[in-house]
């Protein structure tokens, strides 16, 4: 069985520099700490977190929308979720609608916790400071 996460968040941050965080790997090794390759073309693989996450870029619209399947290392092998980063202008930044289906059950609330520690939190912090 797996299960859906969603999350909404908002940055004090124009969009473009919101998908930039995400999708540059400079960014986004400073926001996570670890080292990033991300390819910026649909079919492009990327590996997050020194090979611990890695995927495929399904859909990307700058400033728009990412779409990306994921795996993480210790899931069962060849289990990969599909994450969507949805990105809206708002009157004070962005708004951020996440969404990542076919979770494994077991790893649900750490990742589930984990996006809010590992990503928005130092997004906001990178983004807003």
């Amino acid at each position: 069985m797996s299960k859906t996460i969603r999350q909404t968040v908002t940055f004090k941050a124009i969009p473009h520099e919101v998908y930039e965080a995400l999708m540059d790997e400079k960014k986004h090794a400073a926001f996570t700490g670890g080292e990033a390759k991300i390819s910026r073309i649909v079919g492009g693989k990327f590996t997050i977190y020194g090979g611990d996450i890695q995927g495929k870029n399904l859909e990307l619209v700058p400033d728009q929308k990412i779409v990306q399947s994921w795996r993480y290392s210790d899931w069962p092998e060849d289990h990969y979720s599909m994450a969507t980063f949805a990105l809206e202008p708002t009157e004070k930044g962005t708004r951020l609608t996440f969404t990542q289906i076919d979770v494994p059950d077991d790893k649900y609330e750490d990742i589930k916790q984990g996006w809010k520690d590992y990503y928005w939190a130092p997004i906001k912090k990178l983004l807003e400071t």
